[in-house]
C-alpha cells in the first residue's frame, strides 16, 4: 500500500497560483507583469514510439512547460512518474522561476517529464525511451535555452543519455559546446563534483543557518524525513553529521521509526538494494504511516512529492521547523494551520535551492571549460545559499512575516525589476 500520496494536480496548480497572487497582492506588483508571470510561455506535449524487450511498440507521453525567461535559460528538472501531466509541469515550472530567481541565477523556469512508472521497465528500456523523448524535444532544449535536470526517478544515468542523444543530433565540431544542454550528469561525463549532494547539503544548511540564527546547534535535534531518495539521504547525512537523530522514515513502501535513531548510511545501502525501498529494514520498527506526521520530533522534512501536508494532518505537526526538501509539499491549508500552530516552514525555493545552485556551476564549469574540486564546489554552493538565507531572514525579521513570503517577494521582485528596466516587445 502506498504511503505517501500522490499529489492532485489541479489542487498543486492552484497551491502555487495562490501563492503567486498573495505576493502579487502584497507588493502591488505591476499589472502587466502579473498577466506575464501568471501563465507559461510554451506548453510542449509530445507522444512518441519506442520498441520494448519484447518487440511491441508502446507509445509514451512527455512533458516540457516552460513557464519564463526573463532572467535567462529555461531551468529545471525532468520527472519520470504515472501522475506527470501538464498541470504538474506548469506548477513545477513556476516554482523553478522563483526559485532561480531568489537564489539569483540567470535562469528561468521550466518542468517536465514523462508519464510512466519507471519500476516497469528495464534499464534498456529506459535507455530508449530518455532518447527518443531527447530526440522529439529537439530544439526545445538548448544550453543557452532550456537545460534539464534531475528530478523524481531521473537520476545522473538519464542526464548522460540525454546529453549524449542531444549532442548526436549536431555537427561533430559542435558537439562539446554543447554538452551543458543537463546538468546532474556523471562526473566523468562533464558533470560537477558534490552536484549529486548539493540538494539534500541545502536542505541541511538552510537548517543549520535557522537554529544557528536562535543560537542554538543541530547536535541532539531529533528529526523525520518522508521520501528517502537522493534529497532525504544526503540531508539526513549532513544532519547527522552535526549530531543530528533520525528518528523515522516515511516512503512509497513503509513508515520506519527507532526513537534512539536510525543508521542513516545502514538505511541507505539497504535500501538502494531494493529499489528504494525501506520496508523490512532491522534498524527500524515499521508503523501506521498515517502517524507519521504527528511523531514528536524538531524537524520534518518531506522530501518526496507535493501536496502531502495539508488541512487533513497538518493539526497533527508536532516539529518545530518544516524543512521542504520536495517541491510543494505544503499546500496553502497546511501551511496556514502550520503557521497558526507556531511552525516555521523553510519554503522550498529557498531549502531545496541547493540542486540548481548546483546545476549552475556545473553548467557555468562546461560552458568555461574548468574543473574544480568538490571541496571548491560545496564552498561555492555554501556561499551562494547562505547569502540567499540572510537575505530572506532579512526581509522576515523587517517585515514581520513568514518565510515563503520573505521568499517570494524577493523572487518576484527581482523578475519585475528585469521587466521594468527592458521594457515589453515591442
Amino acid at each position: 500500500m502506498t504511503t505517501i500520496k500522490e499529489a492532485t494536480k489541479k489542487s498543486m496548480l492552484d497551491n502555487v497560483m495562490q501563492q503567486f497572487n498573495k505576493t502579487a497582492d502584497s507588493i502591488k506588483l505591476n499589472p502587466n507583469i502579473r498577466k506575464i508571470l501568471s501563465i507559461t510561455n510554451n506548453e510542449i506535449i509530445l507522444n512518441f514510439p519506442v520498441k520494448m524487450d519484447n518487440g511491441e511498440v508502446q507509445i509514451f507521453t512527455g512533458y516540457r512547460v516552460q513557464h519564463n525567461n526573463a532572467l535567462g535559460p529555461y531551468k529545471g528538472g525532468l520527472r519520470y512518474h504515472p501522475t506527470v501531466d501538464v498541470d504538474d509541469a506548469k506548477a513545477l515550472a513556476m516554482w523553478m522561476t522563483w526559485k532561480t530567481s531568489l537564489a539569483g541565477l540567470p535562469y528561468g523556469g521550466a518542468k517536465g517529464g514523462i508519464q510512466i512508472d519507471p519500476t516497469a521497465y528495464s534499464i534498456g528500456e529506459l535507455e530508449r525511451i530518455t532518447r527518443r523523448f531527447t530526440y522529439a524535444l529537439g530544439e526545445n532544449i538548448g544550453p543557452e535555452h532550456d537545460i534539464p535536470a534531475p528530478d523524481v526517478n531521473t537520476n545522473e544515468q538519464t542526464m548522460a543519455w540525454m546529453a549524449d542523444t542531444f549532442m548526436s543530433t549536431k555537427p561533430s565540431s559542435e558537439r562539446s559546446r554543447n554538452q551543458h544542454v543537463v546538468t546532474g550528469k556523471p562526473v566523468g561525463s562533464g558533470g560537477l563534483e558534490g552536484r549529486n549532494r548539493s540538494t539534500g547539503y541545502g536542505v541541511y544548511l538552510t537548517i543549520k543557518l535557522l537554529y544557528k540564527s536562535r543560537g542554538e546547534s543541530l547536535k541532539g535535534k531529533k528529526f523525520i524525513v518522508q521520501g528517502f531518495g537522493n534529497v532525504g539521504y544526503w540531508a539526513s547525512h549532513f544532519l547527522t553529521q552535526d549530531g543530528a537523530i533520525l528518528i523515522a522514515v516515511q516512503d512509497a513502501h513503509a513508515t520506519i521509526v527507532n526513537q534512539k535513531g536510525i543508521a542513516v548510511a545502514a538505511l541507505f545501502d539497504y535500501s538502494k538494494k531494493r529499489k528504494g525501498s525501506v520496508q523490512g529494514f532491522s534498524g527500524a520498527e515499521e508503523m501506521d504511516p498515517k502517524l507519521f506526521f504527528g511523531l514528536a520530533c524538531d524537524i520534518l522534512i518531506p522530501a518526496a512529492l507535493g501536496n502531502q501536508i495539508t488541512a487533513e494532518n497538518a493539526y497533527s505537526v508536532k516539529a518545530d521547523v518544516i524543512a521542504e526538501g520536495a517541491n510543494g509539499p505544503v499546500d496553502t491549508d497546511g501551511e496556514k494551520i502550520a503557521l497558526e500552530n507556531g511552525i516555521t516552514i523553510i519554503p522550498d525555493i529557498l531549502c531545496n535551492s541547493g540542486g540548481v545552485i548546483g546545476s549552475y556551476f556545473e553548467w557555468l564549469q562546461n560552458r568555461n571549460g574548468e574543473l574544480w574540486s568538490l571541496e571548491e564546489v560545496m564552498q561555492k554552493i555554501d556561499k551562494k545559499l547562505t547569502e540567499v538565507f540572510y537575505k530572506v531572514e532579512g526581509l522576515v525579521e523587517e517585515g514581520e512575516i513568514d518565510w515563503r513570503t520573505a521568499a517570494y517577494i524577493l523572487a518576484i521582485t527581482r523578475i519585475e525589476t528585469a521587466y521594468i528596466q527592458r521594457g515589453i516587445f515591442p
